[in-house]
């Protein structure tokens, strides 16, 4: 007897077309993926009227994608796929230093700066002094370490966001590390800011009844030879949002005291060691 499609065995008939040659990876993860995808329907015995408005907002999430917005990832952020995969990929052993999504801000080809110089071209914002060591997991400096750093500006929006208003790379630097694993940098001290939510992603949280704020922070990404690269954030502590931060982002290691240099300054200081595990 012919197998034809059933509902009763709807995953099983898919899975079994994969032909022979299909890689063992690929093979494993789509079938992972048809048997929850079934499922999930199944559960929730989606409508018609429901299929066709999904089809309708996956169209527009692509649809609105460009060089500077990815509308995919920011879903994936908010549904906190970004972090599990990241928690997956990245298990860290113990007094390493924790990772966090990469954002959809980040730009290749920021220029290395000298250590001390301040990212910040526009001049405005509170001033921040960022200062640490980068060490390995036994407490030994990390020489030629390379700091790639970005954040948003005052008004918490980034350069790309804003091409005519900030100059390129603003409050962007790379920074490489001396004998002594030491980094010295000025920028600003970053503010609260929500992600795009002016389509399809933004229908959703205000459908889940969520809001698109994420507490301030400073993007790192450190690289050296030898380690396993550290993508992270260094977050305001007291900041309002971050034990609601709309991407899941925050963890409590990486949440750091901002310092008033002193009372009636505009400067503040944040202290961090980063700690790298070697491959």
């Amino acid at each position: 007897m012919i197998d034809y499609f059933t509902e009763d065995r709807s995953a099983e008939q898919v899975n079994g077309r994969i032909g022979p040659a299909t890689s063992p990876r690929l093979a494993h993860v789509m079938t992972s993926l048809v048997n929850h995808l079934h499922a999930f329907i199944k559960d929730v015995e989606l409508t018609e009227e429901e299929w066709a408005a999904a089809i309708s907002f996956l169209t527009r999430s692509g649809q609105i994608c460009s060089d500077t917005r990815q509308e995919f990832i920011l879903l994936s952020d908010i549904l906190g796929v970004s972090m599990l995969v990241d928690a997956i990929n990245h298990r860290q052993p113990e007094g390493a230093t924790e990772t966090t999504v990469f954002g959809p801000f980040h730009v290749d080809g920021a220029p290395e700066r000298q250590m001390g110089d301040s990212i910040s071209l526009d001049g405005k914002g509170e001033t921040c002094l960022f200062e640490g060591r980068v060490l390995d997991l036994d407490g030994n400096p990390v020489e030629g370490a390379l700091i790639d750093v970005w954040s948003d500006n005052e008004d918490g929006f980034y350069d790309v966001q804003q091409p005519g208003v900030q100059p390129p790379f603003n409050n962007r630097g790379i920074f490489r590390t001396g004998a002594d694993g030491r980094y010295a940098f000025r920028g600003i001290r970053p503010v609260s800011y929500p992600i795009p939510h002016d389509g399809p992603a933004g229908q959703l949280l205000d459908a889940l009844g969520r809001h698109p704020w994420r507490p301030a922070h400073m993007h790192f990404m450190v690289t050296a030879p030898g380690y396993r690269r550290v993508i992270t954030h260094l977050f305001v502590s007291g900041d309002p949002y971050l034990e609601s931060d709309a991407v899941f982002g925050v963890k409590a290691s990486l949440i750091t005291p901002f310092e008033r240099v002193d009372r009636d300054s505009e400067t503040w200081r944040a202290a961090y060691d980063f700690v790298l595990q070697a491959e």
